[in-house]
């Protein structure tokens, strides 16, 4: 089952990209459903992290860039658990949700450095062990896009495997995607380049690779450019589920796309 914060539904800024989004889910039989009690529309970052035991972390959602607008910071154990019947570990790690991806299996999680200064009282080998405990996978580190105030793994790393992912292909041979490239090779990852563009400001158009998958289908973002068609193709090519362009935005404009705003159990 999809979640998504009704706010996506009742704020008209984002009603249109709403209505686009639960259409094309309707028709493709998924089966998705709208909570409340959330104070913005992310919930990938409040929400808790299921793990390959069935497990699910909530971890301290008080990121950074939220510091002086707490009255943004969803606490998932006040305003959403109630409404919830969950088997809930609950962790004082800051970490926000999609700072997390996993393997196929979850035996694998990719973050990036944005932990570290998230949670500046903690040794950094003391967090890791312990995020490795809660997470039940090995962690590969990256590094954050320091443009991006999230500094979120979502919008730069998906896996297509457990020893293969797609990430966002480089600009220039020594730039940051490159780094990243590096990064994951380095734990044995092999790297598929995705088409990627990056747009002024915090807007996350370009940003491909912030899709929704589930088991039948790729929700990839399109932004109606001409990259959109690569991004198809590409997408195609290398996943072997149905591609699904989904057109959002005005989710987009204010820094998040289909990964972000969605949730599943």
């Amino acid at each position: 089952m999809l979640y998504f914060s009704s706010l996506l539904k009742s704020d008209p800024k984002y009603s249109l990209s709403a209505e686009i989004l639960f259409s094309v889910l309707s028709n493709c039989g998924e089966k998705f459903t709208l909570f409340d009690g959330a104070r913005d529309i992310w919930a990938r970052d409040f929400m808790p992290v299921k793990t390959k035991s069935g497990k699910y972390v909530s971890f301290r959602y008080e990121p950074s860039y939220l510091a002086n607008d707490p009255q943004l910071r969803t606490n998932f154990k006040t305003d959403i658990a109630p409404h919830f019947v969950l088997p809930v570990t609950y962790s004082n790690i800051n970490l926000d949700g999609g700072n997390v991806v996993f393997s196929p299996s979850k035996t694998k999680a990719v973050i990036t450095d944005r932990v570290f200064s998230e949670n500046p009282e903690y040794d950094k080998n003391t967090l890791l062990l312990e995020l490795e405990k809660l997470l039940e996978a090995s962690l590969i580190i990256i590094p954050s896009l320091k443009s991006d105030v999230t500094g979120h793994a979502d919008g730069m790393v998906r896996f297509v495997d457990e020893n293969t992912v797609v990430a966002n292909a480089p600009l220039s041979p020594f730039g940051f995607e490159t780094k990243v490239k590096k990064a994951l090779q380095n734990h044995g990852i092999e790297v598929l380049d995705f088409p990627y563009f990056d747009s002024n400001g915090d807007s996350a158009v370009g940003c491909y690779l912030n899709f929704l998958e589930t088991e039948q289908a790729i929700f990839l973002p399109v932004f109606s450019v001409d990259t959109d068609n690569k991004a198809v193709q590409t997408a195609k090519h290398i996943f072997h589920k149905a591609i699904i362009p989904v057109n959002i935005n005005e989710i987009a404009a204010d820094g998040g796309l289909l990964n972000c705003i969605s949730w599943e159990t």
